[in-house]
């Protein structure tokens, strides 16, 4: 470890431990000796000077909490002594100012992928079966469970799980203790992947609980979510089950895709069960016709395409006291370099952004998009709060404990992720992503509606950085998983891609990390690599409800 501490910001007034320290230990930071009155776990703060009550903390170089005791130098900042607090905002003069990264190791560089006739170039190729309506998912897991294995595409798995051992064990009279005892795990497990559509990546059958209740706007919502998914780079076709009666309308998704892509001429097969004979016609036609639509998308191979073709999702979930300052960054430096190189980039989960609004407005290149994120950002407060909740209800118990004690930290950490680059565009929910550069999506800081989301507005990649670590994937965008801190890395490493903890150890840097990681997306867009949520099955696709959700 070169370092045992780190101050993120100048202007800041808290430290970060990046080892942990013991009560009476000491350091030595920037010509100060600090003795610790208590412990001092690492990814967690203390305090850089005295604080009395009602002083602000600040970290990232912004307001951060409030102090509610009095807090001396030394002391661990906690939910106890500091409560959330953040910075006012305001749309008035900007100063769009961007020292660009080197871009020389990436320019002229290309990755393989499936260029369709509205210009989008995707990094799969996928068909997608969605229902539009929650009473046809059972139709949808009877398609998949019959199409899926058949067609060469079950989910790859380096182990299977015998619970025919348990059950042998218990009929032959086996007790508690034993059957606890039992090895289920069968390693090594071979799995048949003879595809017969060898250019299709998979099919991928989507299942929600909406389209009917609730009020008519989510009905709406929805429709436009699978529009975006349907007219998505990475998919080639879509088969689309409609019971008949419900909100969500065929035509309101037919009115959305129009909306999204004028020229729409991708196979797309709509049934609707209340005009079939029997269910077991409906589902046999279903079928058929999805067979028939990839047979259409096997047509399709890759070919090379520019790096502005790709647009990364940039997310993170399970986070830590360390993803502000080593996974997020890095991410934020890939972005730099991709938008540099003429990309598209992708910053959601608003709440998350609370504290942080006044840099983003700051960067927004045109008044009508800072009017628009500020105004978006006052809304969903205010939401909250009407519900009884709020932004600063927002870190979860992990967050906690791994050191992000309020919002406003949390949110400076997360918009990291964002990297320094202008702002060309804010983009509702389920609005479709036009502009080269950042683009500001409103999403909630959930994790799957947040992803679930990048991917519905065009992100064609995502990178989710975590600290505690996660699964989440995603049915048509592949994800990659980057850790925050090596143990993470080292002990879920079935589910973590890429580590950012070296960044910690001193042993990178943010731009050597964020280089790596531009890197890794080039191939996982080629298909040279799979992430560990494509190997998993992990295909998670919430849509959100435009309820408040943190």
């Amino acid at each position: 470890m070169k370092n045992q501490v780190l101050k993120v910001h100048h202007d800041d007034n808290v430290i970060v431990a990046l080892q942990d320290f013991q009560r009476g230990e000491s350091v030595d930071f920037e010509g100060e000796s600090f003795i610790f009155p208590e412990k001092i776990p690492r990814k967690h703060k203390f305090a850089a000077q005295d604080f009395e009550v009602g002083e602000i903390i600040k970290m990232y170089g912004v307001t951060v909490g409030k102090a509610v005791l009095a807090i001396p130098a030394g002391a661990r900042i906690s939910t106890l002594n500091v409560k959330h607090a953040s910075g006012t905002f305001s749309v008035g003069e900007r100063k769009i100012s961007w020292a660009a990264p080197d871009i020389s190791r990436f320019e002229g560089r290309n990755f393989m992928g499936f260029h369709r006739n509205d210009g989008r170039v995707g990094t799969r190729n996928y068909w997608l079966v969605v229902p539009l309506v929650f009473c046809e998912n059972r139709n949808i897991k009877v398609m998949k469970d019959a199409m899926l294995e058949q067609l060469g595409y079950a989910t790859e798995r380096d182990y299977a799980v015998d619970v025919h051992k348990l059950i042998r064990s218990y009929r032959t009279g086996a007790d508690k203790e034993t059957i606890l005892q039992e090895n289920i795990i069968i390693d090594s497990v071979d799995i048949e992947r003879n595809r017969l559509f060898p250019q299709v990546d998979g099919i991928r059958f989507l299942t929600h609980e909406g389209g009917c209740g609730g009020i008519r706007q989510d009905s709406e919502a929805l429709c436009r979510l699978l529009a975006g998914y349907i007219t998505h780079p990475n998919v080639a076709g879509a088969t689309v089950l409609s019971l008949g009666c419900q909100n969500a309308q065929y035509k309101l998704l037919e009115a959305a895709i129009q909306e999204f892509d004028p020229n729409f001429d991708k196979p797309l097969f709509v049934l609707e069960q209340q005009k079939s004979k029997s269910e077991r016609d409906f589902i046999a036609e279903a079928v058929k016709k999805t067979f028939v639509g990839m047979m259409h998308a096997n047509e399709i191979t890759r070919r090379p395409a520019p790096l502005h073709h790709l647009s990364l999702g940039l997310e993170c979930g399970g986070s830590d006291g360390f993803s502000g300052i080593s996974a997020n960054p890095a991410l934020g430096y890939a972005s730099d370099l991709l938008v540099a190189l003429r990309g598209k980039a992708i910053l959601s989960e608003f709440p998350e952004l609370n504290g942080v609004e006044q840099e983003l407005i700051n960067r927004c290149t045109r008044v009508e998009s800072a009017e628009k994120f500020a105004h978006i950002m006052r809304t969903y407060a205010r939401r909250a709060e009407e519900s009884g909740s709020g932004f600063d209800m927002n870190p979860s118990p992990g967050n906690i404990k791994d050191g992000l004690i309020t919002d406003a930290m949390k949110s400076a950490g997360a918009a990291k992720k964002g990297g320094t680059s202008p702002v060309t565009d804010v983009l509702d929910y389920t609005e479709q992503l036009k502009h080269p550069g950042l683009n500001l999506l409103c999403t909630p800081g959930n994790d799957v509606e947040s992803t679930t989301a990048l991917a519905g507005t065009g992100a064609n990649v995502i990178v989710f950085t975590t600290g505690l670590g996660t699964p989440t994937g995603n049915p048509i965008a592949p994800v990659i998983k980057m850790a925050s801190n090596t143990a993470l890395a080292q002990r879920m490493a079935d589910i973590i891609d890429i580590d950012a903890g070296t960044i910690i150890t001193g042993d990178d840097t943010i731009q050597s990390k964020g280089e790596e990681l531009l890197e890794l997306i080039i191939r996982v867009a080629s298909g040279e690599e799979q992430t560990k949520a494509e190997k998993l099955g992990q295909h998670d696709f919430i849509p959100w409800k435009r309820g408040v959700s943190l």
